[in-house]
Formats: structure tokens, C-alpha cells, sequence
């Protein structure tokens, strides 16, 4: 059977926000799996934030996509064809499958794809890109290990409606800690407190961010979670106790900068505080993604969390689809839906 797999390539390191022209769309004949390979048809494909860094040339925590690389991107699927006994066909997996139709993965390269089953009892496959995959591992981990949250304690999330900061806020609220989020708009922050339980949230893009804190955290914030950086860190940083705790989880202000990033003006607050401010990655937390997994699947199940997606159709719709989360326009994860099974 002849299979045509349609990709997008890194034309050109973006300028600023991605264009068009710095994506290459190609279609290849898709090879049958050899000794130890597994052929994935690629169903839902996770658009984050972080893809914007992976595109730039220069040292970071992850190496840059090569020029003519299909896009990196993590993905669900299902295997259909297979010659490595661990994957037989039928199976639902998760990896590092890029912005493509088909993946075929080496079983010499498990480890660097990523490749692992997904228990489909446990949660959908939208669900497999959000709350049990990796932006949930990141709000779990983040919080739990960098944040080290303490009963009581007054929690700030920015980007509280994205990804990873509904993961945060949540898992915040189950330990007891009062939670104030930050997101752009009504509808997100209505959502943000009805459906996720934060005890307030603030719409920068509906007045000022240091008012807003001044108001819903009259006592100090002990944790930030900074999803944003730029201006609403520094406003966050006036408030902050002693001893408090800034987790650095992203900065998407800043990805599409054509000048130098900026970095936080009330740095001092953290000296003044005897404060912390850490920098996290998920991929250090790779062994334990299991726990987390059990977490968050048993709280969904006793309704105690929420996992919101906002899936859009087609692999040609890529490029602006992406841009969505530069934009704040997607409300939730944002999952590209490649295929039906």
C-alpha cells in the first residue's frame, strides 16, 4: 500500500513572529517499517509555546530543528504497521513525532522519540497532549518541586488559562493553597475561576495587572508561576513575600522580540525577600512522569480537575494555528487534529 506523508519543514529561522515563508510544505512516500522500526500514524499533534525557542540557532536546553528538519512537535498516534514486538499494531503511543501524517521510528531511537503507550482508560487522546502529557507533567512538577507549595500559601499563575498554567492552578488548589490566576479576557477568566476554582483572576488585557494584584493579594504572593515574563513578572515581583518562590517556566511575551529579551526590572525584590527564582524544564522530571500520570488521572476521574483543549483540523492549517498561541487566541491547549483513526 502506497502512503503519501505530508510535512512542515523549517524553511528559514524566523524573524519575529513566524511567517509563511520560513515553512517549507512537503509530501514524501512513506517506507515500510524495517527490523525494529514502528510506523505511527500521527493522529493529534501538541502546539506549544516552546516550539517558537526550538526554532532559533544558538545553545539552549534542547538542540535547534535544523534547517530542512521536519518541525519538531510531541503527538499521539496509533501504530499501524510494526516489526519491534513492543509496539504491535493497534497500539495508541505518544513521541516526538514532528508536524507530519506519519512517523517511522526506529527502535534504536525509542529513546530520543519518545515513544511509549498510552492507556486510553485513563483520559482521551486531547487529553494525552494536555493534562497527562507534557504540559501537565510541566504545572505538576514546576509546582510541586520548584514551587514546593505549602498549605496556605498565596499561588499566582500567569497564562492561567493555557496549558500548563490550568495544570498548576488545579494541583495548587488540591493542596491547599489559595490561587490567584492571570489570563487575557473575560471569557478566560470567567473560566479560569467557574470551572477551574482559582479564588480570583486577573485580565491583564482588561486593566492593570499591578491593581489587580494589589487587590486579590493583599498579603504578598508566596509562589509565582511565570508562564509570560516581561512586564507582568516585574509586577508580580513588587509583590512577592519573604521567602518566596518564582518558578521560570516561560516567558511567551518575549519569543517573537526582535531586540534583546528583557529581562525583570524588580530583580532586587528577590534579595529585599530572601527570594528564590528557579528555572524549570520538564525533561528533567522524565523518570517520575508516571506519578504524575496517577495524580492527575485520578483526580479527573473524581472531578477534581479539568482538562481543556482547543483542537483545530488540518495539518495545512499549521502555520496559523501555531501563531494562536502568540496572539493569546487559543483558549486552552492547543491541539492540532491531524487524522481520524
Amino acid at each position: 500500500m502506497t502512503r503519501l506523508n505530508r510535512q512542515y519543514r523549517l524553511a528559514a529561522r524566523p524573524v519575529g513572529l513566524p511567517k509563511n515563508t520560513d515553512w517549507k510544505f512537503t509530501t514524501e512516500q512513506v517506507a515500510d517499517p524495517g527490523d525494529g522500526q514502528v510506523l505511527v500514524k500521527v493522529l493529534q499533534l501538541s502546539l506549544d509555546p516552546a516550539m517558537r525557542g526550538w526554532m532559533n540557532e544558538g545553545r539552549s536546553y534542547i538542540p535547534p530543528v535544523g534547517i530542512g528538519e521536519v518541525m519538531r512537535a510531541g503527538g499521539v498516534g496509533k501504530v499501524i504497521a510494526s516489526k519491534n514486538l513492543q509496539f504491535p499494531v493497534g497500539d495508541h503511543v505518544s513521541g516526538g513525532f514532528g508536524i507530519q501524517e506519519y512517523c517511522l521510528v526506529d527502535g534504536k531511537d525509542l529513546g530520543r522519540t519518545g515513544l511509549a503507550k498510552l492507556d486510553l482508560r485513563l483520559g482521551t487522546l486531547s487529553q494525552w497532549l494536555n493534562a497527562l502529557g507534557m504540559p501537565g507533567m510541566t504545572g505538576y512538577f514546576g509546582l510541586l518541586e520548584v514551587g514546593t507549595p505549602k498549605a496556605g500559601d498565596t499561588v499566582v499563575v500567569s497564562g492561567a488559562a493555557g496549558a500548563v498554567g490550568q495544570t498548576v492552578g488545579q494541583v495548587a488548589k488540591i493542596k491547599g493553597c489559595r490561587v490567584v490566576g492571570i489570563a487575557g479576557g473575560k471569557a478566560k477568566c470567567d473560566f479560569v475561576v467557574r470551572d477551574l476554582h482559582f479564588d480570583a483572576c486577573i485580565d491583564y488585557k482588561g486593566g492593570s495587572v499591578r491593581d489587580g494584584l494589589k487587590e486579590h493579594c493583599a498579603k504578598g504572593v508566596d509562589i509565582y508561576f511565570d508562564n509570560v515574563g516581561g512586564e507582568i513578572l516585574d509586577a508580580v515581583l513588587a509583590r512577592i513575600n519573604r521567602g518566596a518562590r518564582i518558578v521560570i517556566c516561560g516567558a511567551i511575551s518575549q519569543y517573537n522580540n526582535t531586540t534583546p529579551v528583557k529581562g525583570p526590572a524588580n530583580y532586587l525584590s528577590l534579595l529585599i525577600n530572601r527570594a528564590r527564582m528557579e528555572g524549570m524544564v520538564v525533561f528533567d522530571y522524565a523518570d517520575r512522569y508516571a506519578l504524575a500520570v496517577k495524580d492527575i488521572a485520578q483526580w479527573m476521574k473524581d472531578g477534581k480537575f479539568v482538562s481543556k483543549e482547543d483542537v483545530v483540523t488540518g495539518i495545512e492549517n499549521f502555520p496559523d494555528t501555531l501563531n494562536k498561541l502568540f496572539s493569546g487566541e487559543n483558549f486552552g491547549k492547543l491541539v492540532l487534529k491531524v487524522a481520524e483513526e
